[in-house]
């Protein structure tokens, strides 16, 4: 499919390259040859791949080779990021989407970035401890760096993260005096929504240094430090008994390894009584998370299927109430971020150069296409212990956006 004037060698590793790319309407250029889009229509980017190098490494391996060459500043990408990555990223159950060399790539991560008590602290700190101000160029006021909940597609960032803490508040019915306890707080915003909004006591527990040094200079600032606790530690270490339990965000650190643990904290904390809900980004179905995100971004990170989430539950007969998929959110959410981004990148380039830009910005390009064709969802499960009877009769209450925790007095609940 390339002119003619390749040697040999570089013809054929362009096509084995096109094959692994079907009918993505891309077009590739190698040492300035330039070869057909895989599809009749228009091309939605030019890839130009400099030399033969690399262009063996994107037979061998596509996903890290590209996002390191990309990074590097070696490949060039003519055209839209985002349509680019939709076009490849189209999910697919097939084994062989990735070559053995990939596969290798992603059992040798798993095995040096295990989330081990040690190891979850080294992989944490890699992302969530760079400077708070990195993340001020580019998230909302609060720094909520999650899924943020849109009523509708015209609503600004800033207010729709805040849509979403009081959905997440709504899901488990936090009424004044819960005790609460959060595994994975970020920079302290959930928590101290609760506490002012809802009028109830948070422990948060979090082992990234810099986000738990911010969320209390944040509870200093507000007057809540007799209402919410921010620990700096991990979430196998929560300790007491609480009311709710809180993560939004973490389980995607946790390992599917380490799920068996997070269920025993999680019954250890709010026994048969309690109530709980889990946000995390997951998959339709159990696949590895990106090595090559594992090896820039979030080492040690992985996307379950719900099926894999639930047997978080199911050894203590905790019920699922509630599932949602707000996946149209998070690429809503990425859309925010990605544009923020960019108007920033003079500045992220002064701080940490400009591979890092690069790095980054695939990072978030490719989330956002991952979430627009459904390589990604993003997952809400509310759960309850087999001793909590107050389980709503219809879903009515979640749409109550300016609702007060006091309505939920008024709600009518299944007796059992």
């Amino acid at each position: 499919m390339v002119h003619s004037n390749l040697s040999a060698l570089d013809r054929l590793l362009s096509q084995k390259l096109r094959k692994t790319m079907g009918e993505a309407p891309i077009r590739i250029v190698v040492g300035g040859t330039e070869g057909k889009s895989g599809s009749a229509g228009k091309p939605v980017a030019t890839v130009v791949i400099p030399d033969r190098r690399t262009l063996a490494g994107l037979v061998l391996n596509r996903e890290v080779t590209f996002g390191e060459a990309y990074s590097q500043g070696r490949i060039r990408i003519e055209g839209d990021l985002v349509k680019m990555l939709e076009a490849l990223l189209r999910p697919t159950r097939s084994a062989a989407d990735r070559s053995w060399y990939g596969k290798l790539m992603s059992r040798w991560l798993e095995w040096v970035q295990a989330n081990t008590l040690k190891g979850s602290a080294n992989n944490i700190h890699r992302h969530y401890d760079l400077t708070a101000e990195f993340y001020r160029l580019w998230l909302d006021s609060r720094l909520v760096y999650t899924c943020a909940y849109f009523p509708d597609e015209s609503t600004p960032l800033e207010r729709a993260q805040v849509a979403k803490m009081d959905y997440v508040c709504r899901k488990v019915q936090l009424r004044p005096g819960d005790s609460v306890v959060e595994a994975g707080c970020g920079w302290g915003a959930l928590a101290l929504h609760i506490a002012k909004r809802y009028g109830a006591r948070v422990r948060a527990f979090n082992i990234s240094r810099e986000q738990i040094r911010l969320a209390r200079e944040r509870a200093k600032q507000e007057g809540l430090t007799s209402r919410v606790e921010f620990i700096e530690d991990d979430y196998r270490n929560i300790s007491g008994r609480y009311d709710v339990f809180l993560s939004v965000g973490m389980l995607e650190h946790v390992g599917r390894e380490n799920y068996e643990d997070l269920g025993r904290v999680i019954h250890r904390t709010i026994g048969d009584a309690g109530r709980g809900l889990l946000h995390f980004i997951g998959r339709n179905w159990p696949h590895e998370f990106s090595p090559w995100i594992r090896k820039r971004i979030f080492p040690g990170a992985y996307a379950p299927a719900l099926t894999e989430a639930v047997r978080i539950f199911e050894p203590w007969d905790f019920s699922v109430v509630d599932v949602e998929n707000l996946r149209w959110h998070y690429a809503k959410t990425l859309e925010h971020w990605l544009a923020r981004f960019e108007r920033a990148t003079k500045r992220v380039t002064e701080m940490y150069g400009a591979e890092f830009v690069r790095a980054w910005r695939l990072y978030l390009a490719g989330s956002l296409a991952s979430f627009r064709v459904g390589a990604l969802q993003l997952f809400q499960v509310v759960f309850a212990g087999p001793n909590y009877r107050q389980i709503p009769w219809t879903r009515a209450h979640l749409y109550q956006e300016e609702s007060r925790p006091a309505a939920a007095e008024k709600w009518t609940h299944v007796t059992f």
